[in-house]
C-alpha cells in the first residue's frame, strides 16, 4: 500500500505571533543553540581526549552529550530558519525525517539514562565487581542496543506516519513535526499510530523511568543501612544526584505530553513542553555535569590550559 496524501509541504506554527518579538527569539534561540553545542561538545572532547575520563560512567555521559547536540540540531535550526522566514514550510519528506530523528535521538536518551542508573547501581552497590560486570565490551554493547533500539522505535513511528493520507489543511500547530500534531491533520483511522504512540512509545519512555526509579531506590536503601562513611554517602549521593537531576529535566514535560491523547486543546500546550526536553534539557545537562563533578571540570581546566 503506497501513501495517497496530497500534501506536498507543511506550514509549521510561529512559536509567537507578535511580530517585534521575531528577532529577539532569534537571537535568545541561537546563544541557546550554541551553548548546547559549545558545552556538550566540550564534554565529549575531554570524555574522549582525557584518559583519566575513560571509565564507563564517562563513556556513558559522551553518548549523552552527543545525543544532546544531536537531539537539539533536529528541531532548533529549523526553528531558527522559521523565525527569518514569512514561509514557514517543511517538505512532506523534510518533516517526516524530522519526526524520525526527534523520536530515534530522544528514545534513545531515556534508555541511555536507564544504563547511566545502572552504572551507578553496579559501582555504588557491587564496587568489587564493578570492573567485571561494566567491561569495555559489555558498555559498548549497551550503547550500541540502545542506539540501534531509539533507531527502529522512531522507523515504526515514520513509516506509519508517512502511510497515512494527509487530505485536508496542512498547517502543523507545533513548532516541529511530531507525532500528535500530525495525527490531527490526517484524514481516515489513525487508532493503529494512536495505540503504536501509546503502547511502544509509553513503554520505551515509561519502562527505563521506572528502571531508573528502582535502581535509585535500591542505591538509597544500600547506603543508609550498608554503608558507615558519612564521607562516601555524601559523595555517591552527589554524584547521583546530577544524573537524577537530568533525568526529573527530561521526563517530566515528556509524560505530560505523552500522557494524554491528541487534540487542538493539548497541542496548545505541547509546544511548550517540547521546548523543555528538546532545548531546556540539552542546555542544563552541561551545567549539571560540569558544576557537580570534579573529574570533568579538572579535565576541561586542563585543556584550557593546554590551549593557552
Amino acid at each position: 500500500m503506497q501513501n495517497q496524501t496530497s500534501v506536498t509541504e507543511f506550514l509549521l506554527l510561529r512559536v509567537t505571533d507578535i511580530q517585534g518579538l521575531q528577532p529577539f527569539l532569534f537571537v535568545l534561540f541561537l546563544a541557546i543553540y550554541f551553548v548546547i553545542v559549545a558545552g556538550n561538545g566540550a564534554i565529549l572532547m575531554v570524555v574522549v581526549s582525557d584518559p583519566r575520563l575513560h571509565s564507563p560512567m564517562y563513556f556513558f555521559l559522551g553518548n549523552l552529550s552527543c545525543l544532546d547536540i544531536c537531539y537539539s540540531t533536529v528541531t532548533l535550526p529549523k526553528m531558527l530558519e522559521n523565525f527569518l522566514s514569512s514561509h514557514k514550510a517543511i517538505s512532506f519528506l523534510g518533516c517526516i525525517s524530522q519526526l524520525h530523528f526527534f523520536h530515534f535521538l530522544g528514545s534513545t536518551e531515556a534508555m541511555l539514562l536507564a544504563v547511566m542508573a545502572f552504572d551507578h547501581f553496579v559501582a555504588i552497590c557491587k564496587p568489587l565487581r564493578y570492573t567485571l560486570i561494566m567491561n569495555h565490551q559489555v558498555c559498548t554493547q549497551m550503547a550500541v542496543t540502545v542506539w540501534i533500539t531509539g533507531f527502529f522505535h522512531a522507523l515504526l513511528h515514520s513509516i506509519m506516519t508517512s502511510r497515512l493520507n494527509f487530505c485536508g489543511s496542512n498547517h502543523i500547530h507545533h513548532f516541529f513535526c511530531d507525532i500528535k500534531p500530525l495525527l490531527i491533520l490526517a484524514c481516515g483511522n489513525t487508532e493503529l499510530n494512536q495505540w503504536l504512540l501509546n503502547t511502544v512509545t509509553g513503554t520505551i519512555a515509561m519502562g527505563p523511568f521506572f528502571l531508573t526509579l528502582f535502581s535509585y531506590f535500591y542505591i538509597i536503601i544500600y547506603l543508609f543501612f550498608k554503608t558507615l562513611s558519612c564521607s562516601m554517602l555524601h559523595k555517591a549521593l552527589s554524584t547521583c544526584a546530577s544524573h537524577f537531576m537530568v533525568v526529573v529535566l527530561l521526563y517530566a514535560p515528556i509524560i505530560f505530553t505523552y500522557i494524554h491523547p491528541a487534540s487542538s486543546s493539548s497541542i496548545d500546550q505541547d509546544w511548550i513542553m517540547a521546548i523543555m526536553y528538546s532545548v531546556v534539557t540539552p542546555v542544563l545537562n552541561p551545567l549539571i555535569y560540569t558544576l557537580r563533578n570534579k573529574e570533568v571540570k579538572g579535565a576541561l581546566k586542563r585543556v584550557f590550559r593546554k590551549g593557552l
